[in-house]
């Protein structure tokens, strides 16, 4: 778990800055950077969505897990996790704190835990013991921790806890799926047909992050995360009935 310590260290620490500096930055300066931010994020998401062999598997496993994240409701759930950490822990005459706590949350949350380095990088940090994506991922994190608490408020810091759960658990249990991740041994693990897919999920879902990042449409992506487990199995389905991946569908 040393990558996902490493995370949660640089969102603590830009959190904590973020309050700090946050009411000397001019709002024209978050704006700009939370713009970047999100741009940054589609451009994340578009180039792991790519990366598919199969166009029809991120979608099948998108309608799929969405059906199933709206049955269970997963973002109502967060917001009310959200809603009881604000009661909780913000404090009554901090108005600023207060209106965002809930905001800072959810989707500091959605954009530190969902997407290919998050998987990708705790799969190889449970595996092999390295965390150099996780590291990559923890300085992109740092500042957006920055920009989210100067914007939003301490929420933000609370969406480390998630990185400690969601990282953590993937690196956690890594040594647990790999047997369900890794269909031929002779590939490396970015290059196995259900990580690739799952990945690409999981890109598709930072585009729909990205969305409410920048206030162009408001999404509820929490409720697509089944998606990230529909997708390797879809594949694992195919494998099992001699049904080849990229059977003249894929997204190249």
């Amino acid at each position: 778990m040393t990558g996902t310590l490493i995370n949660f260290a640089t969102v603590m620490v830009g959190g904590v800055l973020g309050l700090l500096i946050g009411e000397r930055l001019p709002d024209r300066i978050k704006t700009i950077v939370i713009a970047a931010i999100g741009l940054i994020t589609i451009v994340m998401g578009i180039s792991s969505g790519i990366t598919t062999r199969n166009a029809l598997i991120p979608l099948l496993a998108l309608v799929i897990g969405s059906v199933i994240g709206e049955l269970i409701d997963i973002d109502r759930r967060i917001n009310w996790l959200g809603d009881w950490l604000k009661k909780r822990f913000s404090r009554a005459d901090d108005s600023r704190h207060n209106i965002n706590f809930t905001t800072a949350f959810v989707i500091a949350s959605l954009q530190f835990c969902v997407g290919p380095l998050t998987i990708l990088g705790s799969i190889n940090d449970g595996l092999t013991g390295d965390y150099r994506l996780l590291a990559i991922k923890a300085v992109l994190d740092g500042f957006s921790a920055i920009i989210f608490a100067s914007s939003f408020g301490i929420g933000t810091l609370f969406a480390g806890a998630t990185i400690l759960v969601v990282q953590g658990g993937i690196s956690l249990l890594a040594g647990l799926v790999k047997p369900l991740l890794v269909s031929d041994p002779h590939l490396s693990m970015a290059q196995q047909p259900r990580v690739i897919e799952l990945a690409a999920v999981g890109g598709v879902i930072l585009v729909g992050l990205a969305l409410n990042i920048l206030d162009i449409k408001r999404i509820k992506v929490a409720n697509m995360l089944p998606a990230l487990l529909v997708a390797p199995l879809l594949v694992a389905l195919l494998s099992l009935l001699h049904i080849p991946i990229d059977f003249g569908l894929s997204a190249h």
